[in-house]
């Protein structure tokens, strides 16, 4: 199964990041990035309250009863083991970090899911490679720039990088050119608003519009 994941990161390179939208709103919005051609959603943990946690791991079953076949669906913000532990009940297939935590990173890739921790400097980004990260999440990359990771790429060629932070329409190109496996969005695929209101046909386009621009 790892694998599998693996390779349809690689090949879809597009992860939609949902933070605070739960259950059948959720789905709902799920339905529309699968229509506009994204495939793989990562559902964030909240870092604070063990009660959103739930509801994001509540989510993420539906998610994966609803549309477990046709998309991916990963947790995000995992900063300890038991998060871990607790997105795989839930049927998570990759986990996603703003940190290197190597418990973390060795607890996922233990239980079958793809690892993407979250790093920044080229010390921390091979140190999450040889801890056995899949794709290393590097945020955030709008602060850094593009330079910053063609620079990188050179030297870690070895390491599959991930964009995360203020990619968008008009740059994630420029991010695949410099050697960027994936990226990871949420505001150039949708707006709360568009969720609360419904405007499932809205997200859709904008989510074409996107994958339209590299």
């Amino acid at each position: 199964m790892r694998e599998q994941v693996i390779e349809e990161i690689r090949k879809k390179k597009v992860i939609a990041i949902v933070r605070g939208i739960f259950e059948e709103e959720c789905v709902q919005l799920a339905r529309a990035l699968h229509e506009g051609g994204v495939d793989l959603l990562e559902a964030t943990f909240d870092p604070i309250y063990a009660e959103e946690r739930l509801r994001t791991v509540q989510t993420i079953k539906t998610l994966n009863r609803e549309l477990g076949d046709i998309m991916t669906f990963g947790a995000g913000t995992v900063t300890t083991v038991e998060m871990v532990l607790q997105a795989k009940e839930a049927g998570a297939r990759f986990i996603v970090s703003p940190n290197t935590n190597e418990a973390v990173i060795r607890a996922t890739v233990e239980n079958d899911m793809v690892s993407i921790p979250g790093a920044l400097t080229p010390t921390e980004i091979k140190f999450a490679h040889d801890c056995g990260g899949d794709f290393i999440k590097v945020f955030p990359a709008g602060d850094m720039g593009v330079s910053y990771f063609k620079n990188i790429h050179a030297p870690l060629i070895d390491c599959e990088l991930m964009a995360v932070g203020n990619v968008n329409g008009e740059n994630a190109k420029d991010y695949f050119a410099a050697g960027c496996a994936g990226v990871g969005v949420a505001g150039c695929l949708f707006k709360k608003d568009w969720v609360k209101a419904g405007e499932w046909d809205r997200i859709t386009e904008a989510t074409k519009t996107f994958l339209a621009s590299f």
